[in-house]
């Protein structure tokens, strides 16, 4: 589990594409001193498995599936990549509850200056991900920890801070570039349990009392 509190920049060194998948080896510092083989470390938001480890970088197997629904697959040596360990227990949840397991990618559409160094992102998302996005919600963005500040259509927009603009990889991105996006999982299971209640008949407490609540 991850909380979304990007820990570190690192760069690409290569993607070495495979019959079925990828290699990827990431050239770091910060995420490096307790990092084993076969344990889990968070790149752009997708969990990965390190399955290779050196003084001065890391390398990850991509599975097909993860090139399909991230946007792993169109790193390239030099790409920029935000990396974060695993949550410790003893660790503060600074973010928001992050899996690692991105839903789909959305479109990066603009990121415009309000002063002060903060920036207005606007991002489009797939239709399927509407029911887990609300105002105010979280929401992970390449691995960030965000707050959805407006939707309008199939746009949401959030406000990036000095902070999170210095230390992340959102200033390198251009229009049409894309971007992980995972939901915030609580709302997941929240749509989930709504769609098996029958809601023809309204809600009521008899109706909440009948499935257990």
């Amino acid at each position: 589990m991850f909380t979304g509190i990007i820990e570190e920049l690192g760069t690409v060194e290569a993607l070495e594409t495979r019959p079925a998948g990828a290699r990827l080896k990431v050239r770091c510092a910060a995420v490096l001193p307790d990092m084993t083989i076969g344990g889990s470390i968070a790149v752009n938001g997708v969990c990965l498995t390190t399955v290779d480890r050196r003084p001065d970088s890391f390398s990850a197997d991509l599975a097909p599936e993860t090139l399909r629904r991230s946007n792993l697959g169109d790193l390239r040596a030099g790409s920029r990549v935000n990396l974060e360990r695993p949550l410790s227990p003893a660790g503060r949840l600074d973010g928001h509850i992050v899996q690692g397991h991105v839903d789909s990618t959305g479109e990066f559409l603009s990121l415009e200056a309000l002063g002060d160094d903060n920036w207005w992102l606007r991002i489009r998302v797939p239709a399927e991900l509407d029911p887990f996005l609300v105002y105010k919600g979280s929401i992970a963005i390449d691995g960030i920890s965000l707050t959805i500040a407006a939707i309008e259509g199939d746009a949401l927009s959030v406000t990036i801070i000095p902070h999170t603009y210095r230390n992340t990889t959102l200033g390198t991105y251009r229009p049409g570039a894309r971007v992980n996006i995972e939901c915030d999982i609580l709302a997941k299971h929240v749509e989930k349990l709504l769609r098996k209640l029958d809601l023809k008949t309204g809600l009521t407490v008899d109706k909440l009392q009948e499935q257990g609540y």
